[in-house]
């Protein structure tokens, strides 16, 4: 039954759907996904085209809007949106350390994770879209990840869409997830480079925490073990488009004088294992690179193994000289499994994902090169998660697709620039510009 109600311009229902946690055995063992319909209050009893919302991460529920924030508003002008919930995030059927121990143990932890990629995602979306949309084919915004999946879609079942918009996700449809992370750390220490710019009192105040935590033992409030590895992760932030200003901020006063000497705050603390924790989004950290699987190879700990090429981000050496501290990005390591509680019980799951080489392909370059779905993608210009060159090869890959190459935006651009990135790619996907 679907309960509907009211939020401040727009009409909510609350959608939950049961579909195969294998799409290639339809008959065995089924999980639940959580969707939330939201209609304009004044068009709730029109029959209006559908947009349907695949979010950002791996890992990530769908946006928790209040009323008609951000692009939302633009959207409802034109459709009824569906937010979904990517299996396994946020209320479908959540993939955690708590329910995990449900499936049996690492082995059969990792097994069942296989089946929460783009490709699955995909074969969801087209599982209940008969059921919301009477059949008709739906127009798809995917952000990031979701952007990801949009292309998965383009290549699994182009028959489901009206259109697609894409923004800060056009993957690569051949890297190996070293040669994604080979491209990305040289665009993180541009973006570290930057903020240093910016802040140039950063670079000592980053060299003192790393010290700091290289000397000592570190715990955090919720047991997060802080160390200057970790430390260093906190640049994940730098590819938004506040992320430096609050990196700033938060190394700003990290240190406060007790009677046992300098220490790490208690505020600086909490706000580090808020920007730490995985756990609200523990399949992020699992299933992360293996969107980058394909061709019977291993992830094999792509980011952790790639980082060794790149000297220059270990936080030792350049403390031994004058060099700054270099922060990381969006990359997951084994030592995440020590360091998080949310992740430690999932260590070994996270092993057998990495060692896993039966990974079936995301994407048919065929099935793109043929493309007729009208398709429109914001490509940010240096964004640091996804790689400019990866997406402009992938844009020429996909006939028909007309890209937006900006550089007004971070990756967040549909979060900062709505309703006008909305509005721009929605009229591409028209001809309208």
């Amino acid at each position: 039954m679907s309960l509907s109600y009211r939020q401040p311009g727009v009409v909510l229902t609350d959608r939950r759907f049961t579909v195969p946690l294998d799409h290639a055995d339809p008959g065995g063992e089924t999980i639940e996904l959580y969707a939330r319909e939201a209609v304009a209050s004044d068009k709730a009893g029109q029959d209006l085209p559908w947009l349907l919302y695949l979010q950002g991460g791996p890992g990530f529920g769908a946006n928790r809007f209040v009323g008609r924030q951000a692009w939302l508003d633009r959207a409802l002008k034109d459709y009824r949106v569906l937010l979904l919930d990517q299996r396994g995030t946020g209320s479908s059927t959540p993939a955690t350390r708590q329910t995990l121990p449900l499936r049996g143990g690492p082995a059969e932890q990792a097994a069942y994770l296989t089946h929460f990629r783009a490709d699955s995602i995909v074969r969801d979306c087209e599982a209940i879209r008969p059921e919301v949309t009477g059949g008709a084919p739906w127009t798809v915004l995917g952000q990031s990840f979701g952007g990801f999946c949009t292309v998965s879609y383009l290549s699994l079942a182009p028959e489901g869409l009206a259109a697609a918009v894409i923004t800060g996700g056009l993957p690569s449809l051949h890297a190996h997830a070293d040669d994604v992370y080979r491209a990305a750390y040289p665009r993180v220490e541009r973006k570290v480079t930057a903020h240093y710019a910016r802040y140039p009192q950063d670079v000592e105040r980053a060299r003192r925490i790393a010290d700091h935590l290289l000397t000592h033992d570190v715990v955090l409030p919720n047991g997060y073990r802080f160390t200057a590895e970790a430390f260093q992760s906190l640049g994940l932030m730098l590819g938004t488009s506040d992320g430096s200003h609050r990196l700033h901020h938060l190394l700003e006063d990290a240190f406060v004088r007790t009677p046992a000497g300098l220490e790490l705050s208690d505020a600086f603390q909490e706000q580090a294992q808020s920007l730490l924790s995985y756990a609200g989004h523990p399949l992020y950290a699992l299933v992360h690179e293996s969107i980058y699987a394909q061709g019977g190879r291993p992830t094999a700990w792509a980011a952790e193994r790639i980082r060794a090429e790149f000297p220059q981000f270990d936080a030792a050496k350049a403390l031994a000289g004058d060099a700054p501290v270099f922060f990381t990005g969006e990359t997951v390591h084994p030592w995440m499994f020590e360091a998080d509680p949310a992740l430690r019980p999932l260590r070994d799951t996270a092993g057998l994902l990495a060692a896993r080489t039966d990974w079936h392909p995301l994407y048919d370059p065929a099935r793109l090169a043929a493309n007729e779905v009208p398709v429109a993608a914001a490509i940010y210009h240096d964004d640091m998660y996804v790689d400019t060159a990866h997406s402009l090869e992938t844009a020429r890959a996909i006939r028909g697709l007309r890209t937006w190459v900006t550089d007004e935006f971070e990756h967040d651009g549909l979060r900062t620039g709505a309703p006008r990135v909305l509005d721009r790619l929605l009229a591409l996907t028209r001809d309208e510009v």
